[in-house]
């Protein structure tokens, strides 16, 4: 059985490798659009701020393709899919045959109709020289290039990558203001008390936050190049806010145009089941961003990852039973000077019926923390600026177990009977320390035993700490725990 791959970013490269680790022999052909190795798309803005190299978040090494018998493709773009005669066609003239095929093409960034002054032609068509939008490595790159020769900078959207792309831009000495359309930050996964404290938060960092700003059109100076945005006023008129840089951030959509081409049924991304078939035809899988499963479109990388696991399981045999059932998202942010855990059903107020909330907030030191619970099982929480339970969260939200009885021991370490301890030896290894590859202490601790002795040992091995970072603390700790009783014994 031949598998083809489409898209070769961070759901479709965890589904090669996975796959590959299944079954050594079974030919695998990959094609990615972009020429670089596979990368982690959630490190990009510390790429953009100049703390990271880009060739330090590589997924997958490019020699290890040839290393494990996998033909690649990078650099070249499916143009069309042939279903009735199992073929994928590629912008290098090649035509190649499948017996599966597997779309994992992702998301492309929204860019919304705005005029653009001076000019016939609109942003959803071209976008004027400075004005730019924030997805990919290359994106990255030519973003970076543009900051050298600015001062201003405008990112058009205060949603998670905005958040971030400001943060980057602020990292290079660039003067920052975030517009957002709607009342409050991140609405997705935040309330509006905690968009509160990440606006003292970011202004903090020398990011100014500008809410219910509409974004009438982009305006150009001399050789055409951006300089400034139009806001539309609420009581009529207009303003101006100037800017040698504008990023557009104003969300992402499911690259759906090969599939719907291909007559695969398509609401807002490739419906499939729960073993990520196309509902059109079962020769054709999808995964990732691009894929529509029971109604929901999940643009996180846990989820991604565990459905390429769940793939490669099926294909290579080894899972025959595997299903991806859905799963519960949870947003992590983390960048220099800001740390954000949100998952659930944040919206509800503690004077809702049926819902207990516990809060606490501490806006000058950029502090918020909430829980919501119903019939005694968390449905949501938000953790900004100190997310030391996260861990603790994040399981009881995953496994909808019982709650202690002191809330606060949700919020806080040390009250009460919290299930998560600060001291390795008090975790379960049954516990997941990393959320996006779902390894957990006790897989660390094997890990170990096997010789793995630093925290990089660890990650290759077990992948912990390669999707948001955020659990990388926790595995050095379980680490230098286990160190430290090896020496004790000794």
């Amino acid at each position: 059985m031949s598998v083809v791959v489409v898209g070769n970013g961070m759901a479709g490269s965890r589904f090669v490798t996975e796959l590959r680790t299944r079954d050594p022999k079974i030919p695998i052909t990959v094609f990615g659009a972009e020429r670089q190795q596979a990368y982690n798309r959630v490190l990009l803005s510390n790429v953009l701020a100049g703390v990271t190299r880009p060739d330090h978040i590589g997924l997958v090494d490019p020699s290890w393709y040839a290393a494990h018998d996998v033909e690649a493709h990078f650099g070249v773009e499916v143009v069309r899919i042939d279903r009735e005669a199992g073929l994928v066609h590629a912008s290098d003239g090649s035509a190649t045959p499948y017996d599966t095929l597997v779309l994992a093409t992702g998301s492309t960034a929204f860019v919304p109709p705005i005029p653009v002054e001076g000019s016939d032609l609109t942003a959803a068509r071209r976008l004027p020289e400075g004005a730019l939008v924030f997805r990919t490595l290359d994106d990255c790159r030519e973003i970076a290039a543009a900051a050298d020769d600015a001062r201003r900078a405008v990112v058009v959207g205060g949603g998670l990558l905005g958040i971030e792309a400001a943060r980057g831009l602020v990292g290079r000495g660039l003067d920052v203001t975030v517009l957002h359309l709607a009342g409050h930050l991140m609405e997705r996964q935040l309330d509006p008390s905690a968009s509160k404290v990440l606006v003292r938060t970011l202004d903090r960092l020398n990011i100014r936050t500008r809410l219910q700003a509409n974004v009438a059109g982009l305006t150009t100076g001399p050789g055409g190049r951006v300089s400034g945005v139009e806001l539309a006023l609420p009581g009529g008129g207009s303003e101006r806010v100037e800017a040698d840089l504008v990023i557009l951030s104003c969300g992402v959509r499911p690259e759906t145009g090969l599939a719907r081409d291909a007559g695969l049924s398509v609401g807002r991304g490739v419906i499939v089941d729960d073993e990520l078939r196309s509902v059109t035809d079962p020769r054709v899988r999808a995964i990732g961003e691009c894929s529509e499963h029971r109604d929901e479109i999940y643009g996180l990388v846990a989820p991604a990852w565990e459905q390429a696991g769940v793939l490669a399981g099926l294909l290579a045999g080894t899972e025959p039973d595997a299903r991806f059932t859905g799963s519960r998202q949870i947003t992590r942010l983390k960048a220099t000077g800001i740390e954000l855990a949100s998952m659930g059903e944040t919206h509800w107020e503690d004077d809702d019926e049926d819902v207990e909330v516990v809060q606490f907030a501490d806006s000058a030191r950029g502090t918020y923390k909430k829980a919501v619970i119903r019939d005694g099982r968390l449905i949501g929480a938000i953790l900004l600026g100190e997310t030391g339970t996260a861990g603790t969260l994040t399981q009881l939200y995953d496994h909808e177990s019982p709650l202690p009885a002191d809330r606060l021991s949700l919020l806080f370490h040390g009250i009460g009977a919290s299930p998560e301890a600060a001291s390795p030896v008090r975790i379960p290894d049954a516990a997941t320390i990393c959320h996006c590859n779902n390894v957990t202490k006790g897989q660390i601790r094997a890990c170990w035993q096997r010789g793995a002795r630093t925290t990089d040992e660890v990650s290759r091995q077990t992948r912990a700490a390669t999707g948001c970072g955020s659990c990388r603390d926790a595995v050095e700790g379980i680490v230098s725990w286990l160190d430290e009783q090896d020496s004790v014994t000794v």
